[in-house]
Order: C-alpha cells, then sequence, then structure tokens
C-alpha cells in the first residue's frame, strides 16, 4: 500500500510538472543558457532566466487555462479540468510575478531601454507577435490563428523558440553593455540548428494529434502524407540533414571529437525517436522523450563547448 501511495505521489508530480509546462520553462532557459556559451557570450544572470522560465511557462499554459473541455479525452485537459482552480492561481501568482519583474527591470534600467536602436526594437517585438499570432488575434472583422494552417504551425513555433533561446540572451546582454546587436556566422548557424531542431520536434507532435486534426481538417504534414511518409520522408531526411550540416560546420572549424560526438547525440537520437513513432504512444512520452531532446541537445552542446 505504502508503494502504491509513493507511486502516485511520482506520477502526480511528473503530471504538475509536465502538464503545467514547467519543463518546458526549463527546456527555455537550458537552450538559452547554451546559445550564450557556443557564442562565448557571458551568462546574463539570474533575472533574465527567471524571466524567460516563467514567460515561457505563461505562454504555454494559457490554452488550457482559457478552455473549457470537460469532456475532453486528452490527458492534459482532463488534468488542467481536475486542477482548474490550482492551475488559475498558478496562472495569476506567475502573472504577478513577471509583471512584477518587468518593473523592477525598467525601473532599474530604463536608461538603457530609451538607448535601445530600431533594429533591437524590432528583434524584440517579432517574435512575442508572431507567437500571439500562434494561438490567434481578434479584429474587428474576424480571427486571425496560424495554428489553423496545419503544415506551417511547426515552423512558427520554431522560429518562436529560436528567437527565444538564440536571438534575445545576446541581444539582452548587448543591451546592457550598451554594445550594437549585430548577427555573426556561429549566431546564424545555432539559429537555424534551433528552428529545425524544434520545428522536427513539433511535427512529431502532430503525430499525437492526428485524429483531432484530421476531424477538425486541419492540414497537418501527417495528415496530409500519413504516417509512414511523415517519419521517413520528413522527420528523418531532416533530422539527416541537421546531422549532416553540423558535422561539416564542425570539421571545417575543427572541433575536437568529444565535442562532436556530444553534439551528434541529440540528432541521432532523433532518427530513433522518429522511428518509435510508428506505434502509437501515451501523452507523456511525447512531454518526456520528445520535449526532453530539447533539454538533451541544450547539455550536450554546454558540455560539448566547456569541456571539448
Amino acid at each position: 500500500m505504502k508503494q502504491l501511495q509513493l507511486w502516485d505521489k511520482r506520477q502526480g508530480l511528473i503530471k504538475f510538472v509536465f502538464f503545467s509546462n514547467y519543463f518546458y520553462g526549463i527546456c527555455a532557459v537550458a537552450l538559452s543558457i547554451e546559445a550564450m556559451v557556443q557564442q562565448s557570450v557571458p551568462l546574463d544572470g539570474f533575472f533574465y532566466f527567471f524571466i524567460v522560465f516563467i514567460a515561457t511557462t505563461l505562454y504555454y499554459a494559457y490554452p488550457y487555462i482559457r478552455a473549457s473541455a470537460a469532456g475532453s479525452s486528452n490527458p492534459r485537459t482532463k488534468w488542467y479540468v481536475n486542477h482548474r482552480n490550482m492551475m488559475r492561481w498558478n496562472q495569476i501568482i506567475i502573472t504577478i510575478i513577471l509583471l512584477l519583474a518587468l518593473v523592477f527591470f525598467l525601473r532599474d534600467d530604463w536608461s538603457f531601454v530609451r538607448a535601445i536602436p530600431i533594429g533591437s526594437w524590432v528583434l524584440i517585438f517579432i517574435f512575442p507577435v508572431v507567437a500571439a499570432l500562434y494561438y490567434g488575434i481578434d479584429f474587428v472583422h474576424g480571427h486571425f490563428n496560424i495554428r489553423k494552417v496545419g503544415w506551417l504551425k511547426p515552423f512558427i513555433i520554431g522560429f518562436t523558440w529560436a528567437g527565444l533561446v538564440n536571438v534575445y540572451p545576446v541581444l539582452y546582454y548587448d543591451i546592457m553593455h550598451k554594445i550594437t546587436f549585430q548577427t555573426n556566422e556561429i549566431g546564424g548557424l545555432l539559429f537555424i540548428k534551433n528552428f529545425m531542431f524544434i520545428t522536427v520536434l513539433c511535427i512529431m507532435f502532430d503525430i499525437k494529434d492526428y485524429a483531432g486534426d484530421y476531424c477538425t481538417q486541419v492540414k497537418t504534414f501527417v495528415v496530409d502524407f500519413g504516417l509512414r511518409k511523415t517519419i521517413f520522408y520528413i522527420l528523418i531526411p531532416l533530422a539527416i540533414i541537421g546531422l549532416i550540416t553540423f558535422l561539416m560546420y564542425a570539421i571545417a572549424h575543427h572541433f575536437s571529437v568529444g565535442r562532436i560526438t556530444l553534439n551528434a547525440i541529440p540528432f541521432i537520437l532523433l532518427f530513433a525517436v522518429s522511428y518509435s513513432l510508428h506505434r502509437r504512444r501515451p501523452l507523456l512520452y511525447y512531454l518526456i522523450v520528445i520535449d526532453g531532446l530539447m533539454l538533451l541537445k541544450a547539455i550536450c552542446g554546454i558540455f560539448g563547448k566547456v569541456y571539448f
């Protein structure tokens, strides 16, 4: 009986971390640190990473808090229904924390904000605007929602994540040190690398939502091409292209064998995980294993740069 109670508590904790989207916040922080380490930019400190963490968590929890779907068969939606009051208070508290953090930032660093050039303002706003369009924006004559364009959805998410974890950390550091933000080869490559890596993960998630997307006529890759073609003609080829591109860059820049091996691990696992999706998988498999590849990629990238 005690073992059963302990297992139920562990299950409850696992569901809380992954269903409440705190794991996404952890991944965002880890990928931001990886981007800064690989670009040899000093880490921005606790305050910046704290904002990244709570903003990411808040963003991903928003649709589940807003929607009411008591009859849904989705385990995460059902979990939110069963814990609605707790998650509403969770959402309110982290929203207040985020607003207070922004107020303290503007109060202490307003002089830096006023000095931000126009080009940097464009970079600051483009990713939140795209993220907002993903959930949809109400206009006078209708509602615009990028999610309805099924094939575009993974690329939008990949683009937003790449901006969050690649552009923002360096941009924040440059603003705080009154440096003009400039793109470079490594920064551009890392942006594309994260963009394509997370896009592939999003296409994997569309496999989970195949039945619902098919019924609502959302034309995702798996709805249009079927499961097998999506895995063997889209997911695995994209993973191969990503791995080959990295290897060419690594060899051209004389990376050590250890660094190449560590950074290649996430791409190799992309193959294995992509192939594993030919069988039906539970939601937690997607949240732990597939999303876990983001955290693994960050860890491998950090250790590869620091120790090799």
